[in-house]
């Protein structure tokens, strides 16, 4: 994946920029913006528009993309609307997204805010993510969940590739972005293109897509993806799509503004190169629209909670302060009736902290369902001596919570979380303590380390063991509760050692002594 940030208007990743768009014929949509923590009359500012370009035809692989990072809060806005509003509007270029309408209210709220232009109103031919994976989820035959999967279980389910969600809600208006920040960007715009490669060849495989589009009525253009999945014998179904010639309506309705913008020397999406038949076929069949109404231009403040904030959400935010810092003792403390052990339940927004607990050997639980209700995560917590751990601020509001049961997470990184939960509960942390749970379930190691022989037995069809292994005279490692073999400890060991968990050890035998 070959990663560009556009930040000047005369710089040479901005005419790379250009020229891949005139190429590209698949391009995948994403934005990001500084999270907006409290009630606003306005919409957040979009600070980094991004762009995955699919280059050239099919066979071209969607991991030989390139992806552009606009950055907003540098390019001058007036110049570059027309560009992307080309790109938005191109009958030649398909453009994916997830759920984009929510980040195009903002991006075109962005524009009319600081480049005085009328902004956008609509993405044309489009195709979201959401619907492509429940058409893949019909073909194989599997019930389509009214249930909305995220992103990233979307990546993981047709991709098998992880898309971490740590970075999302960090502050994407601060410069320079970090490596982190730059790679999940990059990620959440090119996976897009991944999912449609899949979604393609499915369909091309199952045969020619319209044979008669001339011949249908202009009654039958299409619904769109997800129309046609809501379509009794959605499958037997021929329908087209019929698009507006946009080359001709910008081209008679150009402002002067765009002139002065050509006579600059920008290069303009104007001759972008045509789709090929398959393609052009996917999208006459598939394509959607994507359009902002009149009220999606102002933000949908709500009455009831505006009256509230003026007695109790002011009371609310000051107890939630509180949750900031950890007083008192922990469930567990053995003044308390607990056996002095650590314990803690990490909810949903921050499941991945759990693995991390655990590789230093600290005993953290998850939910015991998928998608608990509040009541069940604090009964659990309550039963299990543990503390609950989350980032969710409704769920501190909970009125069956008791005194020191939940703290709230601060940090978005794993790491820093990590090392947050450490300093708040002043947990000591001993290099012997290092891998001691398993991360998969929790569970213990079996304290004596297993032979070759054994492991290979204890994993007869459960799992298995690379050839590779065997003449390196590795010790081999067992859950007793879920059975997961280990190997090469010491090199987990390093893994786990990185700057954040070496302060982590600074600071513990600093407290210790």
């Amino acid at each position: 994946m070959d990663t560009h940030i556009v930040s000047s208007f005369d710089s040479s990743e901005f005419t790379h920029l250009t020229r891949t768009l005139s190429k590209s014929t698949v391009i995948g949509l994403d934005a990001e913006w500084k999270p907006v923590r409290s009630q606003r009359s306005t919409f957040p500012t979009v600070t980094l528009l991004q762009l995955a370009c699919q280059i050239g035809d099919d066979s071209a692989g969607w991991d030989e993309s390139v992806v552009f990072l606009l950055d907003l809060s540098s390019l001058p806005l007036p110049s570059i609307w027309g560009l992307i509003k080309d790109v938005l509007v191109s009958p030649d270029i398909l453009k994916l997204g997830f759920k984009f309408k929510q980040d195009l209210i903002y991006l075109s709220s962005t524009f009319r805010a600081q480049g005085g232009n009328p902004g956008f109103d609509q993405v044309e031919p489009y195709m979201d993510i959401t619907n492509i994976y429940k058409f893949l989820q019909h073909k194989q035959g599997k019930k389509i969940s009214k249930d909305k999967k995220s992103l990233s279980a979307i990546c993981e389910e047709i991709l098998g590739l992880h898309l971490s969600k740590e970075l999302q809600c960090s502050d994407w208006s601060h410069r320079p972005l970090t490596e982190e920040q730059i790679r999940y960007a990059a990620k959440d715009a090119h996976c897009l293109l991944g999912i449609f490669k899949i979604f393609q060849a499915k369909v091309i495989k199952e045969g020619p897509l319209c044979n008669h589009v001339n011949e249908q009525h202009q009654s039958n253009v299409s619904l769109g993806l997800k129309g046609i999945l809501e379509m009794p014998d959605c499958e037997n179904k021929l329908v087209g799509r019929k698009f507006c010639n946009a080359l001709d309506i910008v081209q008679a309705t150009a402002s002067s503004e765009e002139c002065e913008r050509i006579a600059r020397g920008v290069e303009v999406i104007r001759k972008t190169k045509p789709m090929d038949e398959s393609l052009w076929k996917i999208v006459r069949k598939y394509g959607e629209k994507l359009f902002l109404r009149v009220s999606d231009r102002n933000p949908k403040a709500s009455r009831r909670k505006g009256k509230r904030r003026s007695s109790v959400a002011v009371c609310e935010e000051k107890q939630l302060e509180n949750y900031g810092d950890w007083q008192g003792p922990p469930p567990w403390d053995i003044s308390l009736g607990g056996d002095g052990c650590p314990k803690f339940l990490c909810d949903v927004m921050v499941e991945g902290l759990a693995k991390h607990l655990r590789c230093v050997g600290v005993d953290a639980a998850v939910p015991h369902s998928r998608k608990p209700e509040p009541r069940e995560l604090i009964d659990q917590a309550y039963k299990e001596k543990r503390v609950l751990l989350t980032r969710d601020a409704k769920l501190l509001r909970h009125q069956y919570l008791i005194k020191n049961q939940i703290y709230r997470v601060n940090n978005l990184l794993k790491n820093e979380q990590l090392l947050e939960v450490i300093e708040a509960f002043q947990l000591k942390i001993s290099e012997d303590q290092l891998m001691s749970r398993c991360t998969k379930c929790n569970g213990r190691f079996i304290q004596k380390p297993l032979t070759v022989e054994e492991a290979i037995e204890a994993a007869k069809g459960f799992q298995k063991i690379p050839n590779c292994l065997f003449d390196k005279n590795l010790e081999f490692w067992q859950c007793m509760d879920c059975n997961q073999l280990y190997w090469e400890l010491c090199q987990i060991l390093q893994s786990v050692r990185e700057p954040s968990t070496t302060m982590l050890f600074r600071s513990s035998s600093m407290s210790a002594n």
